[in-house]
């Protein structure tokens, strides 16, 4: 992930929160791992949807408090850390959202993640659990989600929670798209719950910009397995 400013600020002004959802995670800021040519990771699983009919959030939804649960049950507690044993993934959770003057803050530092606060938080009972990281630094070292290129289908994720108990996941799918494209479902708050993962995907082009797409990982909640 290329930027010439670390922890980037993108415009969020006057959109609704599914597309300002969308711009946050497909103008992250990205620096130059993967050459241009180098192969993506395959896709595997299948994305897992909904079980009744995902709305687009409205102002009202993208206004309410983070982690705040749809059925109006009182805030989820936030994560403060993500673990995926099998790629040796161990990264810190801070959240990211929208500043006063209408953007979004995104993690300066690599070996963090951020979870992405005016959607569901990890463990609640509906919607997608958005977290986003770099694949990569200025230097060309490796960020902390550079390990999703490695994960498969059924590998363990946990995520700490604060004050209260970690919640449990295992791998459903990865995906990757163009990053202009990325599914309107990755940031439904309704319908079953699910771990998003995201972070950029080759090809790099920086006169573009940088990469050209995203990849997503997904990860549902291990009573649901099967």
């Amino acid at each position: 992930m290329r930027s010439s400013t670390a922890g980037a600020r993108l415009s969020a002004a006057a959109v609704g929160a599914a597309a300002v959802a969308a711009a946050v995670l497909s103008a992250l800021p990205v620096w130059s791992l993967w050459p241009t040519g180098a192969p993506v990771p395959p896709d595997f699983g299948d994305r897992p949807g909904p079980r009744e009919p995902a709305a687009v959030p409205s102002s009202a939804a993208w206004e309410r408090g983070p982690g705040t649960a749809e059925d109006g049950a009182g805030p989820v507690p936030e994560p403060t850390a993500l673990r995926v044993p099998e790629v040796s993934l161990h990264t810190r959770v801070r959240d990211v959202g929208v500043e006063d003057d209408g953007t979004v803050e995104v993690p300066a530092n690599t070996g963090q993640s951020g979870w992405y606060r005016y959607g569901p938080a990890p463990g609640a009972s509906a919607g997608s659990a958005v977290l986003v990281g770099h694949v990569d630094d200025r230097t060309g070292d490796l960020g902390a989600f550079a390990k999703l290129y490695e994960v498969r289908k059924g590998d363990e994720v946990t995520v700490a929670r604060e004050d209260a108990p970690p919640v449990q996941y295992e791998v459903a799918a990865r995906e990757v798209v163009d990053k202009d494209r990325l599914p309107v479902e990755v940031f439904r708050r309704h319908g079953r719950p699910v771990l998003t993962l995201v972070t950029c995907a080759p090809p790099y082009d920086p006169a573009r910009g940088g990469y050209q797409r995203s990849l997503l990982v997904y990860a549902v909640p291990v009573q649901e397995r099967g």
